[in-house]
C-alpha cells in the first residue's frame, strides 16, 4: 500500500547543471464528480473522468543550477509574456511539493507555459497546467536518479500534480482515469490517478466532447472555496456514498458498453454536483440560463432520435456534449443548428479522448 512518505527520495546519484524540458498535459472533465477534499488534497471521494486530447496545456521548463539556495527562485512566462498573477499559486505548489523534490532550491527555473485553448474560455486549466509542470519536474529528477522506474514516473507525477490541484492527479495517464479508493477497482487510491484497469467497450473508444462555452468569465466560485463548502454540508456524507455507487456502476457500463446507463450516471453527477453547491451554505448557481436551455434542448433530441448524446458539467455554465464517434455528425449537425445560439459569441471547442500527458 502507497503511503506519501514513499516518493520522499534518496540521495541522488546523479548531478545536472542545466537543461530544459518540454511536455504536454491535457485537461480533463470527471464522469463521477470529485466534490470535496480532506487535508493534502485528498478527495473526500473517488471520481473518474475522460482524459481530453486538444485542450491542453504546454510547458517548458529551463533550469539552471544556483548558489543562494535558501528560497525558491522562478520565472514565469504565460504564452511568452511574464505573468506575476500566476507566481502565488506557483510559489504554494513548490512549497506544498518540496520535500518529495529536495533538489527544488538548487535551481532558478524559467516555467513558460501556454494553453491550446483560450485562457478566458471558462475551461479548467489548473488541472492540464499543474499536471505539464509535474512531468517537467519529474524529467528533471529522472536526470538526478537514472534509475527511476517508468511506473514510479508516472505515478508521482500524478501525486505531485494532485498537490497543485486536485483533478490534476487525472490529466498525466490517458483515455480513463481513476482517483480516490474503491474497493472494486485494483489499484484505486487518494494519493494519485491510476488508469482505469478493467476492459473499455469498443463503444467508448475514441468518445467525443464537445465543449459549448457558455460563460467565458471569470469562475464564480473558485475549486477551493466550492470544495470548502463540502465540510459541515447537510448532504455531505450521502453524497459520497453516491460517488462510490456511480463509480461501481460505471465498472460494469464501460465492459459492457452500455450507452443508456452511462448517459443516467453522467448526467445525474453533473446535476448532483450543482446541487450541492446550491444547497450549501453560502449557496451558489453555478449554471446559466443559457445551460438549462442547452440541457432540455439535448433531452429533446435524445428522446426524439434515440441518439446516445449526454452532457456533463464541470463547476460552472459550460456544457460538455459526450457522444460516440460513431454518431458525430449527426451530434455536431444538431449544435449547429440548435446549440451555439447558447454559446458566448457561438463558440464551443471539438474534442475527445486523449492518451495523457506527452514530451515534446
Amino acid at each position: 500500500m502507497f503511503t506519501a512518505a514513499d516518493f520522499i527520495p534518496n540521495k541522488y546519484t546523479s548531478t545536472i547543471e542545466n537543461g530544459n524540458f518540454e511536455w504536454s498535459a491535457p485537461s480533463n472533465i470527471a464522469l463521477v464528480k470529485y466534490w470535496g477534499k480532506k487535508d493534502n488534497q485528498i478527495p473526500a471521494n473517488p471520481s473518474v473522468s475522460f482524459t481530453l486530447n486538444n485542450c491542453k496545456t504546454i510547458t517548458k521548463l529551463g533550469f539552471e543550477k544556483r548558489v543562494n539556495q535558501n528560497s525558491f527562485s522562478f520565472d514565469l512566462l504565460f504564452e511568452g509574456k511574464p505573468k506575476e498573477d500566476f507566481k502565488p499559486k506557483i510559489q504554494k505548489f513548490l512549497e506544498r511539493v518540496e520535500v518529495y523534490l529536495p533538489f527544488l532550491k538548487d535551481y532558478h527555473f524559467t516555467i513558460d507555459t501556454q494553453n491550446t485553448f483560450p485562457h478566458s474560455s471558462g475551461i479548467a486549466s489548473s488541472a492540464s497546467g499543474m499536471a505539464a509542470l509535474a512531468m517537467n519536474f519529474m524529467s528533471l529528477e529522472k536526470l538526478l536518479n537514472p534509475e527511476m522506474t517508468e511506473d514510479y514516473f508516472y505515478q508521482k507525477a500524478s501525486f505531485l500534480a494532485r498537490l497543485g490541484s486536485g483533478s490534476a492527479c487525472r490529466s498525466v495517464k490517458g483515455n480513463v482515469v481513476v482517483w480516490g479508493n474503491q474497493a472494486n477497482i485494483k489499484g484505486s487510491t487518494d494519493l494519485f490517478g491510476v488508469e482505469f484497469p478493467y476492459s473499455i467497450h469498443e463503444n467508448f473508444k475514441n468518445y467525443q466532447d464537445t465543449i459549448l462555452l457558455v460563460d467565458k468569465g471569470e469562475k464564480q466560485v473558485s475549486s477551493t472555496v466550492g470544495h470548502d463548502l463540502m465540510h459541515n454540508h447537510p448532504y455531505a456524507e450521502r453524497r459520497f456514498a453516491q460517488a462510490h455507487e456511480n463509480l461501481d456502476k460505471l465498472i460494469s457500463v464501460f465492459e459492457s458498453g452500455d450507452l443508456e446507463e452511462f448517459i443516467k450516471v453522467v448526467e445525474s453527477e453533473a446535476l448532483t454536483l450543482h446541487a450541492m453547491m446550491m444547497t450549501s451554505m453560502p449557496y451558489f448557481i453555478l449554471m446559466k440560463p443559457n445551460t438549462l436551455q442547452i440541457i432540455n434542448a439535448i433531452w429533446k433530441f435524445r428522446n426524439e432520435t434515440q441518439i446516445p448524446v449526454c452532457f456533463t458539467l464541470d463547476a460552472g455554465a459550460n456544457v460538455h456534449v459526450l457522444y460516440p464517434e460513431n454518431v458525430s455528425d449527426k451530434v455536431l449537425q444538431f449544435i449547429q443548428d440548435e446549440l451555439v445560439v447558447f454559446c458566448q459569441n457561438r463558440q464551443y471547442i471539438c474534442d475527445k479522448i486523449g492518451a495523457g500527458s506527452i514530451a515534446l
